[in-house]
């Protein structure tokens, strides 16, 4: 019976080194994750790289690590598992979807998955976070640098007074660790404070309490009274109310809906600069940070002001006391300028021809007698704006004037609270003015500010206006005359802010547009995943904020002056010769538009299979035309951006655009066949003139000799059909002949095919038949061998008796020797003696007969078996 063999499959190889020997990294190449548990119980700060040794990745990522590792070897421990052998730990208890992958352990606490670039700058600053999570600020200057950052800042308030650690410490230091470990781009940086001088510049009185520093909405103080102190409350508490001016992104280069997640939002300005994450200062990032805050900067923020101001001083990046001194005199002078809730109020107008408005800023106000906490803002009240506007209509009339070149201010006394008044500043303005462009140019120009002679006057000028319109009311504030000061809420096309690394993803950035020749590799540029468009930064202005500023405005108003940024084909060569024109996207105007000519075009795509299957039919066509009056052409849309109202969804797209009515293109019907006598009737029936104009005798004459033209072009098309098909049949004559031999040829192939195989079945006999015989004749000398070992093992066993033989007769010789020299008296005994001899001699006699006998034997057997062999 046949039996199925049992398949063999190769063990797999023992693993290898994965990094070098005298590389700081310890390579654990066999998978031994206890014994990287037990390195991990000895040291503060362990990186373990869980790697494959064929993994692309993993051996891009070995060099970079190796560097990391050279650098901070003598303060973190750095640990490599191979996690890809089958017999190792690691494969056995881990179960990764990638490779490679990073964890870092700080003590007890961990793993903290590090998910960044694979680059060794990156790679050493999240190493370097996780080592210090606490950033130790011990001056104001310090405080104000750590919150001018464009990143939110959260501050710990402790007194170091108590063994070995205030209470709370350890929870706020693990809650870093918590939001490095949720956030691996750290976008939150935490910080502690030890000097109560410097914690009461943000409102930090007792030890424990933590603040939450934002730039343009109120900070926040950690509600201890309603959360638990932990570590966890305390870092989800932070990533929820976290201000996000600006974000980076960092695709990781697979598939991933980051991008298109984050453009879904709205228009997004994506601007690529080099960034080096080790630098100390970063000069171009802190421009840009300073062009967001005075783009988000809409309630008047005193932080906002203050981290502008700390931005724009490149002189003296230090804390001067001074600004703050400022900021707090401004605040106790100047209470209704402080936290105000407005609303912007338009009255109806004088009469309904007239041109002018009434345009009021209504905002409700604290008295001198309430000082709100720096941090805890409470937020506008709904019932004392409602409040407020029915208290200004029923005064509306004290505003009410045809043309007024001041602007009036009242205040009116709170309904609900005696500590509460409304303030409402008043100007007429024509209606055409009140434009987004001209309400930033024309609108309350005027520095004059009266109070009106009723209600409650204030020595104080300052009221802070609704964020629609910024620039009015308050000439004395200083504010900067920058255009795009609360420009995201005075606008409907608010931007998204977004940073990337020009280094790492500057492909994306040529994709949008970027040159790739320059050497600087910085680019900005606005998308809109809504409209479709997308606008590119002209690459000979640097990213100055000025340039930037100007680019967003631009982008913001109402009838945007930019100009939509069409990606074309840089592929695409220009052959005279060719009878389809190859068009893109800064030929499309010129071919298309400006020709004066019918133009035929197709929208097509690489991938497109059924695209491809026209392009000789499309051939066939551009030679039939006269080409002095029509262009058959075709456009790549996967390679070349169209305006919006040529774009199509659907592939192949066929157009036609009619010569002296170009707007007036026609689709070629889908439910029509693509050949060439529809598209021939498709093109003759719209290139006709229109049959509502009148046609004259010149026109028919026109008429008549493009008819006649058409036709004698047809009948020389007709003509070289004609020859070319006299070709082909030659053609096809000449092809069944070569047929015909080839049949020939592979019958006598056939025959061969039958004579080799009869050869080798044969061949494949005489082959089985010498098997047989080589396995008998095997057989047999192997059973001649069994018997020649059997004959050679009693042949050693006679030499050895023979041996012994031997010896016997030597000894008993000497002792006849010995006997003969001694005499002995009696005869008796030497006739005894004598008979001995006679019987020692016949016993030696027949053990020699014996031994010459078995020699014979021997050598008889010798003999046979040589004869055998």
């Amino acid at each position: 019976s046949c039996s199925r063999a049992k398949d063999v499959t190769m063990p797999a190889k023992l693993p290898v080194n994965f990094f070098s020997p005298k590389s700081p990294v310890i390579d654990l190449f066999r998978g031994q994750l206890d014994y990287a548990d037990q390195l991990r119980q000895d040291s503060e700060i362990v990186l373990y790289f869980f790697y494959a040794p064929w993994c692309g990745q993993s051996i891009a990522a070995r060099e970079e690590i190796e560097h990391v590792a050279s650098r901070l070897s003598d303060q973190v421990l750095f640990v490599a598992v191979n996690c890809w052998w089958n017999q190792g730990k690691c494969r056995k208890q881990k179960h990764f979807f990638y490779f490679p992958v990073i964890h870092l352990y700080h003590r007890s606490f961990g793993p903290i998955e590090y998910k960044g670039p694979m680059s060794a700058v990156y790679i050493e600053k999240f190493v370097r976070r996780v080592m210090t999570p606490l950033l130790y600020i011990s001056s104001r200057s310090k405080l104000l640098d750590f919150l001018s950052n464009y990143e939110p800042g959260v501050v710990g308030f402790f007194e170091f007074n108590a063994s070995p650690q205030p209470p709370g410490y350890l929870t706020f230091f693990t809650s870093a660790l918590h939001s490095l470990k949720k956030d691996y781009l750290g976008t939150i940086r935490f910080g502690v404070v030890t000097d109560k001088r410097v914690a009461e510049e943000i409102s930090l009185v007792h030890s424990g309490s933590v603040y939450l520093h934002r730039h343009t909405n109120t900070s926040l103080i950690y509600p201890k009274d309603i959360m638990n102190f932990t570590a966890e409350n305390i870092c989800k508490w932070a990533l929820e109310n976290r201000e996000m001016l600006i974000r980076w992104l960092r695709p990781h280069g697979g598939k991933s809906l980051l991008l298109n997640n984050e453009l879904k939002k709205g228009p997004a300005l994506l601007i690529f600069v080099p960034y080096n994450p080790l630098a100390e200062i970063h000069p171009l990032l802190d421009e840009i940070t300073k062009v967001a805050l005075e783009y988000h900067k809409c309630n008047k923020s005193q932080a906002a002001e203050a981290d502008l101001q700390h931005l724009g001083d490149s002189d003296s990046p230090a804390f001067d006391s001074s600004v703050t001194d400022a900021h707090l005199k401004f605040s106790e002078t100047s209470p209704i300028a402080k936290y105000p809730c407005c609303n912007t109020v338009v009255l109806p107008q004088w009469h309904s021809i007239s041109r002018t408005h009434n345009v009021c800023e209504l905002c409700v106000n604290q008295t001198l007698g309430v000082k709100p906490n720096k941090v805890h803002v409470p937020h506008c009240n709904f019932l004392e704006i409602e409040a407020a506007l029915d208290s200004f209509y029923l005064q509306e009339h004290t505003f009410f004037q045809v043309i007024s070149n001041t602007i009036e201010c009242s205040n009116f006394l709170s309904f609900y609270s005696p500590f509460s008044y409304y303030t409402a500043c008043c100007r007429t303005v024509n209606r055409h003015f009140l434009s987004f462009i001209s309400s930033e140019k024309t609108i309350f120009q005027t520095p004059k500010v009266a109070f009106s002679s009723h209600g409650k006057k204030d020595n104080t000028q300052f009221s802070i206006p609704h964020i629609e319109d910024r620039n009015c009311f308050i000439p004395d504030l200083n504010i900067s005359s920058t255009n795009i000061t609360g420009l995201s809420c005075r606008t409907n096309k608010t931007l998204n802010l977004y940073l990337l690394d020009s280094n790492l993803f500057w492909i994306y950035a040529e994709r949008l547009g970027a040159s790739r020749s320059t050497h600087l590799k910085e680019f900005a540029a606005i998308v809109d995943l809504k409209e479709e468009v997308h606008y590119v930064l002209d690459q000979n202005q640097s990213l100055a904020g000025p340039n930037l500023e100007n680019f967003i405005k631009n982008f913001s108003v109402l009838y945007s002056p930019l100009k939509r940024h069409l990606v074309d084909d840089p592929s695409v060569h220009f052959h005279e010769q060719h009878v389809v024109t190859e068009v893109t996207t800064n030929t499309f105007h010129e071919t298309v538009f400006l020709s004066a000519k019918n133009v035929l075009l197709l929208y097509y795509a690489q991938w497109c299979g059924f695209c491809a299957s026209l392009n000789h039919i499309f051939i066939q066509l551009a030679r039939l035309l006269p080409p002095d009056s029509f262009i058959v052409a075709r456009i790549d849309v996967t390679r070349n951006d169209l305006p919006w109202e040529f774009m199509t969804d659907r592939l192949p797209t066929i157009l036609f655009f009619p010569h002296q009515r170009k707007e007036q293109s026609v689709k070629f019907p889908e439910d029509f066949s693509v050949n060439l006598p529809n598209l021939l009737k498709f093109i003759l029936h719209h290139s006709r003139l229109s049959s509502s104009e009148p046609c004259t005798k010149e026109c028919l004459h026109k008429e008549s000799v493009l008819q006649q033209g058409h036709i004698s072009h047809l009948e020389r098309e007709i003509r070289k059909l004609r020859s070319e098909i006299s070709a082909l049949h030659q053609a096809h004559d000449q092809m069944e002949a070569q047929l015909s031999e080839a049949r020939r040829v592979e019958q006598r192939l056939q025959q061969q095919k039958h004579t080799l195989e009869k050869q080798h079945k044969s061949l494949q006999l005489h082959s089985e038949q010498l098997q047989a015989t080589y396995d008998q004749k095997n057989q047999e000398l192997l059973e001649m061998a069994e018997k020649l070992q059997e004959l050679a093992d009693a042949s050693e066993n006679l030499l050895k008796e023979n041996a012994l033989l031997r010896i016997l007769v030597a000894s008993r010789g000497r002792k006849l020797q010995s006997k003969d020299e001694i005499k002995e008296p009696l005869q008796s005994e030497q006739t005894l003696s004598e008979d001995n001899d006679i019987a020692l001699s016949t016993a030696t006699a027949t053990s020699e007969e014996e031994r010459i006998n078995n020699t014979d034997t021997i050598e008889t057997e010798h003999s046979s078996g040589n004869k055998t062999e």
